[in-house]
């Protein structure tokens, strides 16, 4: 049956072949589990009214076959009745419903046949949709691992290491010579002595003159 074609495609192509064709195979895998599901209903419907065919046969089957009983015992009561004319009458009706019964037995076994066919059917196209949907979680954290390792491979394809590493030294060198400069305005302003320094320098010597004064004194005081 056309209905159940994707089962057959499912079985013969592999997913991968479907990936292959795909630009982007997340979408396209979610794409192929809603056609699966949308067949799979599809699917339930057709079993759903097989199943209803195959019941209305069995029915039918079973009502010719009540009726055929039913002609029998009154076969029976009519000629215990002397009334072989009404005899005739069921069992002339109870030959028609035996073989409708038979002819609805035969419509019942090919349709029950059928609705086995398509249950089977029905069955694999859900057991091959679950593993489908496995495989979507696994497909999924693929396809981010493969777009994460492509975004690390784009940033590492724009890094030039012999480009930043003289950067570096550039910036290395530059921070050199700014602590050397930083040094010679330090020794420059030691050099220049401030007032302060100057009033101080001129403090220590009245302390050398005084100092000497002093030894002067002492020197009379001996010669005395």
């Amino acid at each position: 049956m056309a209905l159940f074609k994707r089962i057959r495609d499912i079985t013969a192509a592999s997913i991968n072949d479907v990936l292959d064709k795909a630009e982007d195979p997340v979408k396209m895998v979610n794409q192929f589990l809603r056609d699966m599901e949308s067949d799979i209903s599809d699917a339930e419907t057709a079993v759903a009214k097989q199943i209803a065919i195959e019941k209305r046969f069995l029915e039918q089957r079973n009502e010719a076959l009540a009726t055929v009983e039913k002609r029998q015992e009154q076969a029976v009561k009519a000629l215990e009745l002397s009334n072989e004319d009404l005899a005739r009458k069921a069992l002339q009706d109870k030959k028609e419903h035996q073989e409708k019964a038979d002819l609805m037995s035969a419509e019942y076994d090919k349709a029950k046949a059928l609705s086995d066919n398509l249950r089977v059917k029905l069955d694999e196209m859900k057991t091959e949709y679950q593993k489908m949907k496995s495989k979507r979680e696994m497909l999924i954290a693929r396809a981010d691992a493969a777009k994460v390792q492509q975004q690390v491979n784009h940033a590492l394809s724009g890094f030039n290491s012999d480009s930043a590493s003289r950067g570096f030294q550039r910036m290395e060198d530059r921070v050199s010579q700014m602590e050397a400069q930083a040094q010679a305005s330090e020794e420059l302003r030691h050099s220049q002595p401030s007032l302060d320094d100057e009033f101080k320098q001129l403090g220590d010597r009245e302390v050398e003159d005084e100092l000497a004064a002093l030894k002067v004194k002492l020197a009379q005081k001996a010669d005395a």
